[in-house]
């Protein structure tokens, strides 16, 4: 007569016994809440240090009064703290120019700048480039040789022709590829927005007007 296998209750050399595991379990358990507990702590800790400092922003020709921390970025006080949500939030490591804003004429990006480094100098938005609820030379151009699709990237890409037609009135084609070149489009609109660029010289050197 055959005899039914015992349960392996003790465990052996190729099993583990049901205590064993149901202590594995519970050890890894009381692990995983203690280095959640720590890591929580650790956190409110970071939260709670932050120093808070006064600081005066010219932004669009405005001069505003804010309280920040230093280790705020120019892309979160623009956005999260003034409200321009024309820059966008891309990569926020200074890869993608979805946030180029310009700092004193010159193309930068908001997210790599700590807003108390930006203090005492000209600050353009998006916003700043419009004439009321009129789009500037360059914002119109943009629209006229359609050059953006999803429109992420299109704050970033304006403002880096802006700066470039502030410095060169007259690009030449490789000129423009080079001025743009810190900005990606995740869409490849690229000859769109190389076109816009051109158009914008020449809206610029009549005024504004196609």
């Amino acid at each position: 007569m055959s005899k039914e296998p015992e349960n392996n209750c003790a465990g052996g050399p190729h099993g583990l016994s049901r205590r064993g595991f149901i202590s594995s379990v519970s050890a890894g358990a009381a692990a995983s809440t203690a280095l959640r507990e720590a890591n929580a702590a650790s956190f409110q800790v970071i939260e709670a240090v932050g120093t808070v400092l006064p600081i005066q922003l010219k932004i669009n020709g405005i001069t505003r009064k804010i309280q920040v921390e230093p280790r705020w970025s120019l892309l979160f006080v623009i956005r999260e703290v003034l409200g321009l949500t024309g820059t966008k939030i891309g990569c926020e490591r200074g890869e993608c120019g979805a946030c180029t804003v310009l700092i004193d004429g010159k193309p930068r990006y908001a997210c790599m700048t700590l807003a108390v480094e930006a203090q005492g100098q000209e600050i353009t938005t998006l916003e700043g480039l419009m004439d009321g609820e009129n789009l500037g030379p360059v914002q119109q151009a943009f629209v006229e040789e359609d050059a953006f699709q999803c429109g992420f990237c299109t704050p970033g890409q304006i403002m880096a022709v802006e700066g470039l037609l502030r410095r060169n009135a007259s690009p030449t084609m490789e000129e423009v590829r080079v001025g743009l070149s810190g900005n990606l489009c995740r869409c490849a609109a690229y000859q769109h927005i190389f076109s816009a660029a051109t158009r914008a010289a020449e809206r610029k050197k009549k005024g504004g007007m196609a």
